[in-house]
């Protein structure tokens, strides 16, 4: 009993999972617009991208701080080598260096030699003052080469050492650098900002674009129907001999002419659920409408102003060139380090470490006196690119403000167009509606209708066309604030 209940629960999960990957193989069903903004802040590729720039920048803030711990490196070396410069210089790192490395041993053999008298006994001091005084046994003495200096053996030689650099002042050239880095760190959390604003339009304005496609969509197909009913009228009509065949002509032609309008319509709601799935990187199968009459914007202006990223660029762009300047200042200031250094050398690899080890201390100061006056002309070109960021920053303010003047402008007067463009779209349906219905009764021809008809159609698209400009400028508004 147990078992059949464990192999009937394991069925129910597996059908639940094989449900759940039929569903996501599907997409998004009935997808809200807010869980729409949502996933695309997650999930959007180009604001993925954004991301990484972001990590970047804040990676460089890091960089920039650590500069100002200084610099510790470690260097082991091994060599090997004949020559007699290197195996003097080994033996001295290693403070093993004896005067037998000097020769001595052939210059006492000498000095010896001197000591001795013709009859092959031993000199007195006196004796070897007077031979040693004579210039030729003295120049004899000194020509001798001595063959352990001049052709040593090969010797094995391991270096290790370690030194630490630290910057002691720079005339602030590393805290301006700092204080840029951070600067841009904010720029690209605002690239991405900007970025994220962008794909919350296009995501807001494709919802808009497919709800306003169903809409038309579903007028038009009434709009069938009514001539569909026409079309039914007209062929009772022929049967009974008041209407020609050019009639139904006339009726079909249009019918098809909808027909068109409507595969156009449900195409360009394709694409646009394309478009969505695009921005979400999850394909999307349908989507909660939204509505369309009550959507409006009141941003004031002030907020705008306040709330715009390119206007919070333009001042950080401004507050960057301006520490510029104090970079370039600094190459006036002098620049001072120390260092320590600790190591030690043997001809074995970390023998005898203590005894052979050493250590430096040092201090460093450098200012640049001359340089053909190319850092004051550096500092002038910082200065007046500090002037045009912040006329830059005028001209953001002040195009945002037109901008935004302008888009209201366009808003309040689709505002009216859609006022008024509803009122005739219902004037022309009560015409329709009623030319349909005198020809029914043999009041108005079929030419009549189809006219009527006509205009009414072309109020529905003007009036489709006005409400997704309307649409699309509110949607612009809410990119200058957000």
């Amino acid at each position: 009993m147990v078992s059949k209940m464990i192999w009937a629960l394991l069925l129910l999960i597996a059908s639940a999972y094989g449900k759940s990957e039929s569903d996501t193989a599907k997409g998004y069903t009935n997808l809200p617009l807010k869980k729409a903004l949502r996933l695309a802040n997650r999930q959007n590729i180009e604001i993925d991208i954004a991301e990484f720039d972001r990590q970047i920048a804040r990676l460089g803030v890091k960089v920039a701080r650590g500069y100002n711990f200084g610099k510790l490196d470690a260097t082991v070396m091994g060599l090997r080598s004949n020559d007699a410069g290197n195996v003097f210089g080994f033996k001295l790192q290693s403070r093993e260096a004896t005067f037998g490395d000097f020769g001595f041993d052939q210059f006492l053999s000498g000095f010896g030699e001197a000591m001795m008298n013709p009859d092959g006994t031993m000199a007195d001091f006196q004796t070897f003052a007077q031979n040693f005084g004579n210039p030729q046994a003295q120049q004899q003495l000194l020509d001798t080469m001595p063959d352990r200096l001049n052709y040593p053996d090969a010797r094995d030689h391991y270096d290790v050492k370690v030194r630490y650099m630290l910057p002691l002042y720079t005339g602030f050239k590393l805290t301006n650098y700092r204080r840029i880095a951070d600067d841009m760190a904010k720029m690209a959390r605002l690239d991405k900002q900007k970025i994220e604003a962008q794909k919350s339009f296009e995501v807001r304005k494709t919802y808009y674009d497919i709800s306003l496609l169903d809409k038309f969509e579903h007028d038009l197909s009434v709009i069938k129907g009514n001539i569909e009913h026409l079309r039914d009228a007209t062929l009772d009509f022929m049967k009974e001999g008041y209407a020609k065949k050019t009639d139904l002509m006339e009726v079909e032609s249009k019918l098809s002419n909808v027909d068109r309008m409507l595969f156009e319509a449900r195409a360009n709601r394709e694409l646009s659920y394309d478009f969505l799935s695009f921005l979400l990187d999850h394909k999307v199968a349908s989507i909660k409408h939204v509505s369309l009459d009550t959507f409006d914007c009141k941003i004031p202006l002030a907020n705008v102003l306040k709330r715009n990223r390119d206007i919070k660029k333009a001042n950080l762009g401004y507050k960057i060139q301006d520490e510029m300047v104090d970079v370039t200042k600094s190459a006036f200031q002098p620049e001072v380090g120390a260092f320590v250094e600790y190591g030690s050398s043997d001809d074995t690899f970390l023998g005898h470490f203590q005894d052979h080890d050493r250590y430096t201390l040092g201090v460093q100061a450098k200012m640049n006196l001359f340089s053909g006056g190319s850092d004051y002309y550096k500092l002038q070109q910082e200065k007046l690119k500090r002037l045009k960021v912040k006329r830059q920053v005028e001209l953001a303010r002040k195009g945002i403000t037109l901008k935004y003047k302008k888009i209201t402008t366009e808003i309040a007067n689709a505002d009216k167009q859609v006022e008024s463009l509803k009122k005739e779209l219902e004037l022309a349906e009560t015409i329709y509606q009623n030319y349909q219905e005198r020809y029914k009764e043999g009041l108005a021809s079929i030419n009549d209708v189809v006219i009527k008809q006509s205009n009414q159609i072309q109020k529905l698209l003007n009036l489709l066309k006005v409400q997704n400009l309307r649409n699309q400028k509110i949607l612009e508004v809410y990119r200058l604030a957000y």
